[in-house]
């Protein structure tokens, strides 16, 4: 009887171990077997660097460590799949900068996720860094309601980053930068129709970071938002966050877009899978492209590869 207590202990204990407590991320070090919402940082974080292209799901397994593997080679450091203390410094993550936020709220910082429906003193902190930076102009309350998700989302617009609304590592690194309300006003005044909130529906990089936000989502025919996309509906979902209506289909785009010679980042390469253009996704530079393939989900692609180069048939602009 004693025997089968100890056992019992002893399995409850190493079933609860991967579950450890919620922190800021950088707080406590993470490792496969772990499961919270730092993980889910550390997942979103690697995805937004282009080391990640699993699920967001705060589970710590054999994808995540791949992927900080991979991100701590490219770093030069030691390559073991844990994120410590020296991992984490090489991600530059929370904190505020004295260059670029005012005195009174210098000591704002934002560590961790915040999203709609969020209360306490990180959205509290949130929301004096955006007033600092002129995207919030109601009370400081602590309470992530509407306006302040409309701010987050115009911060966001501004920056050139994911419209989406959530306060992940990407969008807090941009809290850190110079980046005010005023950075995107010649755009919008100038640009008859062209801008949303300062950003260029153009804007190669803001096109592609906001793709890169949803690598990892599954692959589902005919789907169209970020619970599942095929090809021309993630291209589309992504485009309407800079403010530009596409066609629904791959054919139909084809006709859309300007024809360019040889893709820019962010343009739309096409390829003809089946008869005619049946595929397609943007141009993320160095002969890749992202795009939500059947097999994979969204994902980065070398264009180079036997399948993807036999099947190229050029490339446009919206």
């Amino acid at each position: 009887m004693k025997k089968f207590l100890f056992s019992a202990a002893l399995a409850a204990g190493l079933l609860a171990t991967p579950t450890v407590a919620d922190a800021a991320l950088g707080d406590q070090t993470l490792k496969v077997g772990h499961r919270n919402s730092d993980v889910k940082e550390l997942q979103e974080y690697l995805q937004s660097e282009g080391f990640h292209t699993g699920s967001i799901d705060g589970v710590f397994g054999p994808v995540t460590a791949s992927s900080l593997k991979s991100f701590q080679r490219a770093k030069s450091i030691g390559v073991d799949g844990v994120a410590g203390p020296i991992t984490f410094s090489k991600m530059n993550l929370g904190g505020s900068s004295s260059s670029t936020v005012s005195s009174n709220t210098s000591s704002s910082s934002v560590s961790s996720s915040l999203r709609q429906g969020d209360r306490g003193s990180e959205v509290s902190s949130l929301q004096r860094k955006l007033k600092s930076k002129g995207f919030y102009n109601s009370s400081v309350d602590g309470v992530f309601g509407p306006v302040t998700d409309s701010a987050v989302k115009n911060f966001q617009r501004t920056a050139g980053i994911g419209v989406d609304g959530v306060v992940g590592p990407v969008t807090r690194k941009a809290l850190n930068s110079n980046i005010t309300a005023s950075s995107g006003s010649s755009n919008s005044s100038s640009n008859s129709g062209s801008a949303v909130a300062g950003v260029s529906t153009g804007s190669s990089s803001a096109v592609v970071n906001t793709g890169k936000q949803y690598m990892g989502t599954p692959y589902v025919w005919g789907g169209t938002s970020p619970s599942g996309f095929d090809c021309s509906g993630f291209v589309q979902y992504v485009m309407k966050q800079h403010g530009v209506t596409t066609k629904r289909t791959v054919a139909q785009m084809w006709t859309q877009v300007s024809r360019v010679s040889s893709p820019s980042v962010g343009d739309v390469v096409f390829y003809e899978t089946r008869t005619g253009p049946s595929h397609m996704g943007f141009y993320v530079g160095n002969g890749k492209f992202l795009h939500a393939g059947a097999s994979t989900g969204v994902t980065i692609s070398d264009m180079n590869s036997s399948y993807w180069k036999s099947r190229y048939i050029g490339a446009g602009r919206f």
